[in-house]
């Protein structure tokens, strides 16, 4: 599936989805923070699964 700049993503494992518009302030990501633009040792706040378990939604 290609990424969709700038859209919301959803974790395979745990379902948790980040959307850029609110970002993740309680661990540190301010809102506007595009998927893309996060670090890649980023884990999911809810499974601490990686990046790549992630898919656009």
């Amino acid at each position: 599936m290609k990424p969709v700049e700038g859209g919301k993503y959803k974790c395979a494992k745990c379902s948790y989805v980040y959307d850029p518009e609110r970002g993740e302030p309680k661990h540190g990501t301010e809102p506007g923070t595009k998927f893309k633009d996060l670090p890649d040792n980023w884990r999911c706040p809810r499974c601490r699964k990686g990046k790549d378990l992630f898919r656009p939604v």
